[in-house]
């Protein structure tokens, strides 16, 4: 009620018929300005967070949450126990033990240079999503079955890529090249280690489809030449994947000799560059905001103009210079919240078509995905509302203040 009169003058001034059709253009520029930046900073919005999450999702899908490794080998021996003790900690929800080696696979193709993993198939499909949801194969054919003519070498999981380049498919037989070779009597020579291709695998990031192999920790320690039982470290998956780092800190102080580290940290470049990304692309199209604000200024002082008289009027019959006030920055507020709402159903609704319908298509060899992501978040929907409106009100002071300075004598002096 407080604010009655001065919403009825304001939406009068600005949806009345006016003697300068002007006024009316500039102001349905600062609408269609404002609605503009509005629409176009939801959907960058959507498509980053969309981008961010998928490349999140397929980076934790081949790795897992947190990777516990120890300053020295031998506080990992004793596998059983170590993971247990990983297990008791609080927000924990696998633990599987890994080891770590680099090596080149070798076919009748051609020799490529991949990263050897070695995995328990019992507990590894806890930890990493990507053994659920193999392109071919299964976890549990990495096993060697003496008696299974087919199955009698040990398998090996490789990425889609990786296959692709070596001419593998399942089945086949590739020849695995350690560094751990052993001298002879004619220099050093690299040991060379049968597997067959047990599955393939597709990541959807070119880094891991085309260098990652996955094998069981017996034939990883056969081809390093490790001890029994020896293992580079443990893979942890958590309940919340935003809570990984502080469950790595956790790791950290029950168990002094490891050493845990969280995706989050382990891919801190590639994140603080996403989300230098999002900064920027914040500020260029905020910029559209800022000049439809602009308009807003301009329609203002030129409607204050137009109006003197009838101000002068209003200040005489006992409106005060704080209502004058209202009665204009109301009128940006307008102004500003009609933009909004166009720009919400705007942006939103082109954002959802993109979920919906994936109309927009991708280089899949390029890009993580084959198509344009979309994912809404409604905290940066609010953002981008919140900030058009506040640069929206910003924009009518000074012309409010212009209005409510007017002297009421002087004004109707020369009508």
């Amino acid at each position: 009620m407080l604010l009655q009169f001065e919403l009825f003058v304001a939406a009068r001034y600005l949806f009345a018929r006016r003697k300068q059709t002007f006024i009316y253009v500039i102001s349905l520029m600062s609408i269609l300005g404002v609605a503009l930046g509005v629409g176009a900073l939801v959907i960058v919005f959507g498509v980053y967070n969309g981008f961010t999450t998928d490349i999140r999702d397929k980076i934790i899908g081949a790795n897992a949450h947190v990777v516990v490794t120890g300053a020295r080998l031998n506080l990992l021996q004793d596998a059983a126990v170590t993971r247990d003790r990983l297990l008791a900690l609080p927000g924990v929800r696998g633990v599987t033990p890994f080891v770590y080696a680099e090596g080149m696979l070798s076919s009748p193709n051609r020799v490529k240079g991949a990263v050897l993993r070695g995995i328990d198939p019992e507990t590894a499909p806890e930890v990493l999503t990507l053994l659920s949801s193999l392109e071919a194969g299964s976890v549990s054919d990495l096993e060697a079955v003496p008696d299974d003519a087919a199955r009698r070498l040990p398998g090996i999981i490789v990425g889609r890529e990786l296959a692709r380049l070596l001419g593998l498919t399942p089945g086949e037989r590739v020849n695995v090249l350690s560094p751990a070779g052993q001298r002879t009597s004619t220099g050093f020579s690299p040991r060379i280690v049968p597997f067959r291709v047990a599955g393939i695998f597709r990541s959807g990031m070119i880094d891991f489809d085309s260098s990652l192999a996955l094998i069981t920790l017996a034939a990883a320690r056969d081809v390093l030449g490790l001890p029994e039982g020896s293992i580079s470290g443990f893979e942890v998956r958590v309940n919340d994947v935003y809570r990984a780092a502080q469950a790595a800190e956790t790791i950290n102080k029950a168990l002094p000799g490891l050493h845990a580290r969280s995706w989050s940290e382990m891919n801190a470049n590639l994140f603080a560059a996403l989300e230098l990304e999002r900064v920027g692309m914040f500020i260029i199209l905020a910029m559209i905001v800022l000049v439809g604000s602009f308009s807003i200024v301009t329609s203002l002082v030129m409607l204050v103009m137009e109006k003197t008289r009838d101000i002068a009027v209003l200040m005489s019959m006992g409106a005060t210079r704080s209502m004058i006030r209202r009665v204009f920055m109301l009128q940006g507020v307008i102004i500003g919240l009609v933009g909004t709402t166009i720009g919400y159903a705007g942006g939103i609704g082109l954002a959802v078509l993109l979920q919906r319908y994936k109309f927009i298509k991708l280089p899949p060899g390029v890009y993580t995905t084959d198509h344009l992501p979309v994912l809404l978040r409604w905290e940066d929907i609010a953002i981008v509302g919140v900030s058009a409106m506040i640069l929206c009100f910003l924009a009518t002071l000074y012309p409010a203040r212009q209005a409510a300075s007017l002297e009421p004598a002087e004004a109707l002096r020369f009508e």
